[in-house]
């Protein structure tokens, strides 16, 4: 089946394997192992059923699908037909997803047997042409063209593929803006081959390989697992999230070289003692991204692990996976660090990096700016949304001849004079204090400067004020005594911003992308210490 068209596409590495090493594994899913004729071939059928059903080649393919086969099957099968593939998560509320599956505007819809009884609940908005069920005959009464196992075990491969180019989007994703409703990016394949080609450079993944996959396909770095895989005749190994309670026995059953996940884990298995040293020998990269890296974590983590490299990666979806890296090293790393969080380092090469004010003007080494970045992985704008991209989407000049298109992050990043960048915290997190403003990721970082605190998250009370009247911690962590961290506090902080209150929590939230769900656990604060009337409302939704 060859791939027969112009420029680069995200599928091109994975049909290129499939012809050159047909029976080598691709992915393995609960135990089971396919090959790239396996997935080639399945996902061919499916990309036949789907193009049939539409009359046309399709423009997006909803995969609502859990960590499966048909998930996987299904992302090669979308770019087959030449369609943009939008994972979709059955762990969301149902009308998050009706909503996702509304602003999407699917062609078609595929479905596997764990997401199959939710499938009423969401379909509604749906106005595709098919639905395929590949693991199950297919449901009557939808109203729509459903084609089961039977009927897709039946169809024949493509003979030729659809044209795809740079410029057409490879993916859609969904997360949520401050209003909670969906925010679609939508990356295109130019921005995914140049990242993936950037990347299989510098790590050297090659066949012998065993990639792990931790992140639901609704988050962007799952993207780096299947197709840093895939791109190089490589094997992903997809881990159910029982799994990542105890990663040392998968990493070593399967024998990973490349672990790639979100801090939060090395973080809990850190609280529970699971992370001992020199007992992942085979990992020879570990990667970390998604949120800060604390120091601590990156220290144990490569003690357990003393055979691989582990590096920090930074980078909003918006800017396609990732777009900064800081190698780890015990020796020198932690002078770069801020706040025990980790440097998120330099650009990768290609891109440019600006930091700026609130008026997007420069601002110099050492002072805090909010980060912007431009280059080939930044994606076009949000789907659908021309406002917000507007906002979020700027032009900065580059030379006195020149601008550029940048992406406003979000983030307040300081750059040291030897050209590292340091991770200060969101924008958003910043509050002022009796007329100061300050970072609440410099009350975190003392707060976790105590041994027994494992995970520190702060908030200014009353949080939908413009300046906040004192400050509230949630800690988590094995024996935390609050008055002692108290009367350490005093002593790392100014005042005004020792926490007035710290609430001991014995897990910390989590959201589906495994960081500290800071939402929740404002939640919890407005429960416990309400505002009044639509201020209370006011943080609630936010």
């Amino acid at each position: 089946m060859p791939d027969r068209q112009n420029g680069r596409s995200l599928r091109d590495g994975f049909l290129r394997h499939a012809e050159r090493n047909p029976d080598a594994p691709a992915i393995t899913v609960r135990g089971i192992t396919r090959s790239y004729r396996e997935l080639r071939d399945r996902a061919g059928g499916w990309a036949t059923a789907i193009l049939g059903a539409c009359g046309r080649r399709p423009e997006r393919v909803g995969l609502f699908a859990y960590r499966s086969e048909v998930s996987y099957t299904g992302t090669i099968a979308a770019l087959f037909a030449g369609a943009t593939f939008v994972p979709l998560n059955p762990t969301f509320p149902p009308d998050k997803t009706a909503a996702m599956i509304d602003r999407a505007d699917l062609d078609a819809l595929i479905v596997d047997s764990t997401c199959l009884p939710q499938l009423s609940s969401v379909i509604g908005p749906f106005r595709g042409r098919c639905i395929l069920t590949p693991e199950s005959a297919a449901p009557e009464g939808l109203g729509v063209l459903t084609l089961g196992a039977a009927e897709l075990a039946a169809a024949m491969p493509l003979d030729q593929l659809p044209a795809l180019t740079p410029e057409d989007t490879a993916y859609l994703l969904f997360t949520s803006g401050s209003t909670g409703a969906p925010k679609g990016v939508p990356v295109t394949h130019g921005n995914a081959t140049y990242f993936v080609e950037l990347m299989s450079e510098r790590y050297g993944i090659g066949p012998t390989d065993r990639l792990s996959q931790t992140f639901d396909q609704t988050f962007d770095l799952s993207v780096f697992d299947l197709f840093m895989a895939w791109s190089n005749g490589a094997c992903v190994y997809a881990m159910a999230p029982v799994d990542l309670l105890s990663p040392t026995r998968f990493i070593n059953q399967n024998q990973l070289t490349v672990w790639f996940s979100v801090p939060s884990v090395p973080a809990q298995m850190m609280r529970r003692k699971t992370l001992n040293a020199g007992t992942m020998p085979t990992l020879r990269w570990s990667l970390f991204c998604g949120e800060p890296l604390p120091e601590r974590s990156a220290d144990a983590w490569q003690a357990a692990a003393p055979n691989s490299i582990v590096e920090n990666l930074y980078g909003p979806t918006e800017l396609t996976i990732a777009c900064f890296v800081h190698r780890w090293d015990p020796a020198t790393s932690p002078a770069l660090s801020r706040n025990g969080i980790v440097s998120i380092g330099r650009p990768y090469d290609g891109l440019l990096a600006a930091l700026v004010d609130d008026e997007l003007k420069p601002v110099p080494d050492g002072e805090p700016g909010e980060l912007c970045v431009a280059g080939p992985q930044t994606t076009p704008g949000y789907w659908r949304a021309p406002e917000l991209t507007a906002q979020r989407y700027v032009d900065l000049p580059v030379s006195r001849h020149e601008a550029r298109r940048f992406y406003r992050t979000g983030d307040l990043v300081s750059r040291t004079p030897g050209g590292d960048y340091v991770f200060l915290g969101r924008a958003d997190q910043q509050i002022k204090v009796l007329g100061h403003r300050v970072e609440l990721g410099e009350i975190e970082a003392a707060l976790r400067s105590d041994p027994a605190v494992e995970h520190a998250v702060a908030f200014g009370w009353p949080a939908s004020a413009s300046a906040v009247d004192y400050v509230v911690a949630f800690v988590s962590g094995s024996h935390v005594d609050v008055e002692s961290l108290t009367k350490r506090a005093r002593t790392l902080l100014p005042a005004y911003i020792v926490p007035r209150e710290i609430l001991v929590t014995s897990d910390m939230p989590l959201n589906v992308n495994g960081k500290v769900d800071r939402r929740a656990l404002k939640q919890r604060l407005v429960a416990r210490i309400p505002e009044a009337g639509e201020q209370k409302q006011e943080v609630a939704a936010t």
